[in-house]
C-alpha cells in the first residue's frame, strides 16, 4: 500500500478564478470559502473567484486565500469522497503558508482561526519593512551551500577607504530543491547577490515581484506579532504528524507546533530537507491540496522516485478519489 502524506502549497501559486469551480460544483466547498468570509468579515471569496490578481496577491489576502482553497478541496474530498485525512495520511506538510493549511487538514487549527491567523501574519510581514527597502531573488541552478556562500558575499556593503565596514542583512529563505533557491533581505543586498551569482555562473539569478523580504531576519517585528497572535489560538495536537519547515522533523507537540509557527517567519524554508526527511521515513506517494501544482512539481525534482499527485479542480479531485 502507498504511504501518503498530503502537502499544501504556499504563496505564488494564487490566480484569479482559484475556487469558482469548486464553489459551482459543490455546496462542501461554498461552506469553506463562506467560513473564512464570515471569519475576515470581507468577501475574500469574490476576490479569490473575480479578482483582480493585482489585489488578490497582496500577501494579506494571498494567505488566507490559499488556505481556503486547499481547505475547501480537502472537505470536498471529505464530504463528496468519504476520505478522512488521518486514515489516508501518514505526514503532513506545507510551505510558508501552506503550513497553516497542512495543520488545519489534520485538525491542529480550525479554519476560521487559520484564516484570522494568516490575516494578521500577511499584515505584519506586509508591515515589517518599509515598501522598497527588502527584496528577493531566485537562483536557479545552485545547491544550498553555494546560494549561502554568494549571500555570505552580498551582505558585505561597499564603502570608501578608511569608512567602517557594514553588512545588510541576506539570507536563504527558501531551500526549495532540484537546484532552486531563494534568498531574501536588504534591497541593495539582493541586487548585489544578483551580480555575484551570474559572475559566479549560476544558471539564473533574478528578482522576485515581491512586496517584502519573507523568511529572513528583518521579519523579526512580524514574528514578534505572530509570538503574541499565536500565543492565544487554540492549538491542538495534529492527527497525524506535521513536517515543520524550519526544522524538517516531526512534530506533534501543540506548543512546539506554536514556536515553530513563529519561528518560521523568520527562518529558512528546508522544503528539500522536509521532503526527503518524508521519503526517508518510507513516504512514495505525495498528495498536493490547492492551487496549482508548484510543490507537485518541486517534489518530482527532489523524490523522483514517488508518486506525486495533485487537486484543485473538480476533474482532479474525481480522479484522486478513484486512484486512493
Amino acid at each position: 500500500m502507498p504511504v501518503h502524506a498530503f502537502i499544501f502549497p504556499g504563496q505564488g501559486s494564487q490566480f484569479a478564478g482559484m475556487g469558482r469551480d469548486l464553489a459551482a460544483a459543490f455546496a462542501a466547498a461554498r461552506e469553506v470559502f463562506q467560513e473564512v468570509d464570515d471569519a475576515l468579515g470581507e468577501k475574500l471569496s469574490k476576490l479569490m473567484f473575480s479578482g483582480p490578481i493585482e489585489e488578490l496577491t497582496l500577501t494579506q489576502n494571498a494567505q488566507p486565500a490559499l488556505m481556503a482553497m486547499s481547505m475547501a478541496v480537502l472537505r470536498v474530498l471529505e464530504q463528496e469522497g468519504g476520505l478522512r485525512l488521518a486514515d489516508r495520511a501518514t505526514l503532513v506538510a506545507g510551505h510558508s503558508l501552506g503550513e497553516y493549511s497542512a495543520l488545519a487538514a489534520a485538525g491542529s487549527l480550525n479554519i476560521v482561526d487559520s484564516a484570522r491567523l494568516l490575516r494578521v501574519r500577511g499584515n505584519a510581514m506586509q508591515k515589517a519593512v518599509p515598501a522598497g527597502e527588502g527584496g528577493m531573488a531566485a537562483l536557479l541552478g545552485v545547491e544550498l551551500e553555494q546560494a549561502q556562500g554568494i549571500c555570505d558575499a552580498a551582505a558585505e556593503v561597499p564603502v570608501e577607504a578608511g569608512e567602517k565596514p557594514r553588512r545588510e542583512v541576506i539570507e536563504v529563505a527558501n531551500d526549495n530543491g532540484g537546484g532552486q533557491v531563494v534568498i531574501s533581505g536588504a534591497a541593495g543586498a539582493v541586487a548585489r547577490a544578483i551580480d555575484i551569482a551570474k559572475a559566479r555562473g549560476v544558471k539564473r539569478a533574478m528578482p522576485l515581484p515581491v512586496s517584502a523580504p519573507f523568511h529572513c531576519s528583518l521579519m523579526q517585528p512580524a514574528a514578534d506579532t505572530m509570538h503574541e497572535a499565536l500565543g492565544e489560538a487554540a492549538i491542538a495536537a495534529p492527527a497525524v504528524p506535521l513536517i515543520a519547515n524550519v526544522t524538517a522533523a516531526k512534530v506533534t507537540a501543540p506548543d512546539r507546533i506554536r514556536e515553530l509557527l513563529v519561528a518560521q517567519v523568520t527562518g529558512t524554508v528546508r522544503w528539500r530537507e522536509s521532503v526527503m526527511a518524508m521519503t526517508a521515513i518510507g513516504i512514495d506517494s505525495f498528495i498536493e491540496l490547492g492551487a496549482g501544482k508548484v510543490l507537485s512539481g518541486l517534489v518530482k525534482r527532489i523524490a523522483p522516485d514517488a508518486t506525486i499527485r495533485s487537486a484543485g479542480t473538480p476533474d482532479e479531485i474525481e480522479a484522486l478519489l478513484k486512484s486512493l
